[in-house]
């Protein structure tokens, strides 16, 4: 195999880089640096910066896409890093120094992040190694199942891997099963039999192989009462894996899917802040370090096209960048608090500046203590929404064109929220795995204000169903009507329950 390590005048430019990032306050894990080539790269990339996983088929489609993107479209992965210790980060071979500079001050800024925020204090820093042992775990269970079947059954797994509670790690939630009843707190029922008279025939009318009858009797309707799970479980996966009638191989090929859901669910969480983060270092880095006067103009040609915005979509480097910038410039001149809040002279408003400078130590805390929703919903302002020129919009089906719906901050920031929260998808739990006393499964839709898409809910129902092995119920609203929508293994039945 080639040497994919760095060439010595990149790697005199990452010792200086990470000096100054240093200097800065960053601290992060060591990171390895690997020069690949445009297909090696793609192929990484494809399977999540891991370059061993699993066989499926889905990986071999992401690098078709990658591959037609950069081929037809010019699209290029400037730089991947993953979440280890020490990480690893990947660098395209054959591009220009100052953009390997740009890409190495970048990551210094990604893996500080990684290291010292709150949502990332739980995953695996040994990743490399569990995916490689995933990968082999499956490839054993290939050998013997057969590929056919076993992929079958990863396309099902896949399928539900957004179905597990993304605040899991950080929140003690009740179990599946608590020690308290569900039947109220007065005392339980006891079997004293048929009623006598006198003692001495209580024997007679009531002999011991009656009363035991009469406490199973008890019992059995004391369980029909009991729900089960005794607390709706939003951690769907973990319930299959606990109670669904899985093979072992099954039972193993779910479990590597549910880990692996976990280990990249901070990144979607964090997504806005931690690329907002690692862009605000690398402008730093490079524009009062590292980049020369002949280098300057080429880096400020890169950096715009990394936070330029349009298409329609949001570029979460833009957004993260500028709001902590905003942050930075609020806490350096005390444009906050009561005091600020409660100011209605507006030109006093703009000039203010108290000159504490605190705006660099209030980033460091947002770095350690956010995710992109709480960062959001604290630090979004009207005044930034109007400098930036944010709006939400919408498509129109005349025009077959997305225009402008709001310039309205409260719509806008709830619109932003609303995305990103439980990324987008609806909240739903598991109420009842014993539904109708038959063991079928009743699940809860959440309602937000926004109907369930029913093809995708449909196919998930079903593929529940193959875990599962039983029905499935999935309550929801549909037009503001409360609905049933179950699925037996063969045909899907709605109806209305309000």
């Amino acid at each position: 195999m080639r040497n994919t390590r760095l060439p010595a005048n990149l790697e005199a430019a990452r010792e200086e880089i990470e000096t100054h990032a240093r200097a800065y306050g960053l601290d992060f894990f060591p990171i390895i640096y690997e020069v690949l080539d445009y297909r090696t790269l793609y192929e990484t990339a494809a399977m999540g910066g891991f370059p061993t996983r699993y066989p499926h088929w889905r990986f071999g489609m992401d690098f078709d896409q990658l591959m037609k993107g950069h081929i037809w479209q010019g699209s290029t992965i400037y730089e991947m890093v993953i979440n280890t210790n020490p990480s690893y980060a990947y660098l395209l071979e054959g591009n220009e120094d100052v953009t390997q500079k740009m890409v190495m001050a970048h990551v210094t800024g990604h893996v500080d992040f990684f290291k010292h925020n709150m949502w990332f204090a739980h995953t695996n820093r040994k990743m490399l190694d569990a995916m490689a042992n995933h990968a082999t775990r499956i490839q054993r269970i290939i050998d013997r199942i057969g590929y056919d079947v076993v992929e079958e059954f990863i396309d099902t797994c896949l399928s539900l891997e957004n179905l597990i509670d993304y605040h899991s790690p950080y929140i003690k939630r009740p179990d599946s099963h608590t020690p308290q009843p569900l039947v109220g707190e007065e005392e339980p029922q006891v079997a004293q039999g048929l009623r006598v008279e006198r003692d001495y025939m209580r024997d007679y009318i009531n002999p011991p192989e009656y009363l035991a009858a009469q406490r199973q009797k008890i019992e059995e309707e004391r369980a029909k009462q009991r729900r089960f799970p005794e607390h709706p479980q939003r951690d769907i996966l973990l319930f299959l894996l606990n109670y669904a009638p899985l093979e072992r191989w099954q039972h193993t090929v779910l479990e590597i899917v549910r880990d692996e859901a976990y280990y990249f669910a901070p990144q979607g969480m964090t997504k806005i802040l931690n690329e907002g983060w690692a862009s605000y270092w690398h402008s730093m880095i490079m524009t009062r370090k590292v980049a020369t006067a002949a280098e300057i103009v080429a880096f400020a040609d890169l950096h715009s096209g990394v936070v330029a915005t349009g298409g329609g979509r949001l570029n979460p480097y833009k957004l993260g960048l500028e709001l902590l910038r905003d942050v930075e410039d609020r806490w350096n001149r005390g444009r906050f608090g009561k005091e600020y809040e409660e100011c209605d002279d507006i030109a006093a408003k703009r000039t203010w500046d108290r000159q504490l400078g605190l705006g660099r130590q209030k980033i460091f805390e947002i770095r350690k203590l956010y995710n992109d929703v709480t960062f959001i919903d604290e630090f979004l302002t009207p005044e930034f929404v109007i400098e930036n020129k944010l709006f939400s919009f919408r498509y129109n089906r005349d025009t077959d064109l997305y225009e402008i719906a709001s310039r309205e901050f409260q719509e806008i920031k709830q619109k932003l929220l609303f995305r990103l929260t439980n990324f987008g998808q609806p909240f739903i739990a598991i109420e009842d795995g014993n539904y109708n006393n038959r063991g079928e499964i009743y699940l809860r839709h959440r309602h937000e204000g926004v109907d369930l898409k029913m093809d995708y809910a449909r196919d998930t129902i079903r593929n529940l169903h193959h875990i599962w092995s039983r029905p499935i119920h999935l309550e929801t609203r549909i037009d503001d009507k409360k609905r049933l929508l179950s699925f037996d293994g063969s045909d899907f039945t709605e109806r209305r329950i309000d």
